[in-house]
C-alpha cells in the first residue's frame, strides 16, 4: 500500500510573471494540457497499490488545488493547509504524523508537485523497485541519471551501477556543482541528480526526524493533533506549525541518517524551475526559440517569447526570455534566468499587487479580472460557475453597479431578492449587505463598476460564506 504525498507550497518565482504567489507554476498548463499538479497527482496515483493522496498546500490556493483534483477524478485522503510556509521536512512530517495514524503499514511516496516525467512506466518500475528497501526501514530516493552537466542541481555519489535500476546505496550528497565540477560528475558515471522524491514509512521517517530535529517533530505533531478540517481541507494549527523551524527534508534528515537506498531513473524528469529548464522541455523552432501565444519574431534565436494575449514582437536579439501577461511583462538575458526571484523580492518589498495575483484572481465560486481603474472608480469582468454563490457580505468604501452579459444572475440586495438575466442591471449601494448567485447551468458573466473612496479588496464584511472564509 502506497500513499502518494504531494508537496505544493512553493510560489514559483523564477518563473514570473507566468507564476504568482497565489497561482504559483503547479497550478499552470506549462507542459502539456493539464497542470504540474494534476499531472503528479495522476502519475502517484497510477503507480500499484496507490491509495487517494495526501497534498499540502498553501491555504491561499487551496480551491485551485481541489478543482485540479476534482478534474483528474482523485477524490484526495487530505489536503493539509500551512498557515505558514516552513519548507518541505515540517511539510512532510505533518503528512507522514497523518499517514501512521490511518494508514500505519503504508509506504508514503513523496513527490513535489512541480515535476515533469514524461515515461510513467518507468516511473512505476522505479517506485516498485523502492518497495522492498523502504519496507526494511530505508529512506529510499530517486536519483536522475543525468545527461548534461547540471549545476542547479544538488548530487549524489553511488556506486554507478545505473542500467539494472537496482537500488544501491547512497555513498555521498554533493551540494550544487561549479560547471567543470559538474562535468567531472557526468564523466565519472558515478553520481545522480538529487530529485527530492521519496518513498519510506512514516514510521522510518518519524524516528530519524525525532532523534535529529527534534522541534520539528514536536511542532508537526502538535500541528496534526490540534488540526481542524474546514470543508474538504485540514487546517494545520498555526501557532504550533509555525513554531517549527523552516529546513528542507534534505538538511533536517536525509543526508544525516546512514538507511539511505537511491534507485536510479532515467525516464525523463525536470523540475521545472526556471525559464531556462522550461525551455529545454517545450519544442523549438528552427532558429532554436520556443514560442507560446501571439508573437512575430523577426531575425531572434535560442530565446523563450510568451504571450498571453497582447500581440507581442521581438526583433534582431538572441538568448533572451520575454513573457508578457496582462499586466506585468518580463525581458531578461537567458543566462539571467535564475535572477528573476529577485525581481519579485523587490516587487514585495515595494507592496506591489503584481507580486502575488494576476489581473484574473481565482476564487472557489469562480473568477474576476480587473479591466479598468482611475480616481474612485474601478470595473471588474466577474464570472461565477453553475452553482456558484458569493458570500453574503457589505462594503463600507464602495458602491458596485453589476450588468449582466450572459447566465442568469440571483441576487440579493438588503432584504430584496430579484433574478437578473442577460442585459439587465441592478445597483447595490455602500453600506448594503448583497449576495449573488449563479442558479443556471452556464457561466455567469457579469461586468462589475464600483464607485468609492477606497476599493480595495479588504474592503469586504463577510456574514456567510458557503466556502468557510472567514472575514
Amino acid at each position: 500500500m502506497i500513499v502518494p504525498v504531494i508537496l505544493s507550497g512553493g510560489s514559483g518565482t523564477r518563473l514570473w510573471p507566468l507564476s504568482r504567489r497565489n497561482h504559483p507554476k503547479q497550478l499552470l498548463n506549462l507542459i502539456g494540457e493539464h497542470s504540474l499538479l494534476r499531472n503528479t497527482a495522476e502519475r502517484g496515483y497510477g503507480v500499484d497499490g496507490a491509495q487517494p493522496p495526501v497534498v499540502v498546500c498553501n491555504e491561499s490556493y487551496r480551491f485551485m488545488v481541489a478543482e485540479e483534483l476534482r478534474a483528474a477524478g482523485i477524490k484526495p485522503e487530505a489536503i493539509f493547509l500551512e498557515p505558514q510556509g516552513r519548507n518541505s521536512a515540517p511539510a512532510i512530517a505533518a503528512a507522514a504524523f497523518h499517514v501512521r495514524k490511518n494508514n500505519p503499514d503504508a509506504l508514503m511516496l513523496v513527490m513535489p508537485s512541480d515535476h515533469a516525467i514524461y515515461d510513467l512506466d518507468k516511473f512505476k518500475t522505479a517506485v516498485t523497485v523502492g518497495v522492498e528497501p523502504a519496507k526494511s526501514g530505508d529512506l529510499v530516493l530517486f536519483g536522475i541519471v543525468p545527461d548534461r552537466p547540471e549545476t542547479g542541481y544538488g548530487y549524489i555519489r553511488t556506486a554507478g551501477d545505473f542500467k539494472s535500476m537496482a537500488s544501491q546505496a547512497v555513498q555521498e550528497f554533493v551540494e550544487k556543482p561549479d560547471l567543470e565540477t559538474a562535468k567531472t560528475y557526468l564523466e565519472s558515471g558515478e553520481y545522480l541528480w538529487n530529485a527530492g522524491i521519496f518513498l519510506f514509512s512514516p514510521d522510518a521517517f518519524l524516528e530519524k526526524l525525532e532523534q535529529l530535529e527534534p522541534e520539528i517533530y514536536t511542532a508537526c505533531l502538535a500541528a496534526t493533533e490540534k488540526a481542524r478540517t474546514d470543508l474538504d481541507f485540514v487546517r494545520l494549527d498555526e501557532e504550533s506549525f509555525t513554531a517549527s523551524p523552516a529546513k528542507s527534508v534534505d538538511y533536517a534528515v536525509i543526508e544525516k541518517v546512514d538507511n539511505l537506498s537511491v534507485v536510479p531513473f532515467d525516464g525523463g524528469w525536470s523540475d521545472i524551475g526556471s525559464w531556462d529548464s522550461l525551455m529545454r522541455e517545450r519544442e523549438r523552432d528552427q532558429a532554436g526559440n520556443v514560442i507560446a501565444g501571439d508573437v512575430l519574431a523577426k531575425n531572434v534565436g535560442n530565446s523563450f517569447l510568451h504571450s498571453s494575449g497582447r500581440l507581442l514582437g521581438v526583433v534582431g536579439v538572441d538568448d533572451v526570455i520575454v513573457v508578457e501577461t496582462s499586466d506585468a511583462v518580463l525581458v531578461a538575458g537567458r543566462e539571467h534566468g535564475q535572477e528573476v526571484s529577485g525581481l519579485v523580492n523587490e516587487l514585495k518589498k515595494q507592496g506591489r499587487a503584481e507580486a502575488d495575483n494576476h489581473r484574473k484572481v481565482y476564487r472557489p465560486w469562480g473568477s474576476f479580472e480587473a479591466v479598468d481603474s482611475g480616481d474612485r472608480f474601478q470595473v471588474k469582468r466577474i464570472i461565477v460557475k453553475p452553482g456558484g454563490v458569493l458570500s453574503l457580505q457589505m462594503h463600507h468604501h464602495r458602491a458596485e453597479h453589476w450588468v449582466v452579459v450572459k447566465g442568469t444572475a440571483k441576487v440579493l440586495v438588503g432584504e430584496k431578492e430579484i433574478l437578473l438575466q442577460e442585459d439587465q442591471s441592478t445597483y447595490i449601494p455602500l453600506g448594503t449587505m448583497h449576495r449573488l448567485e449563479n442558479p443556471g447551468k452556464i457561466n455567469l458573466e457579469l461586468i462589475e463598476v464600483q464607485t468609492g473612496s477606497y476599493l480595495g479588496e479588504d474592503d469586504i464584511q463577510r456574514f456567510e460564506d458557503v466556502y468557510g472564509r472567514s472575514e
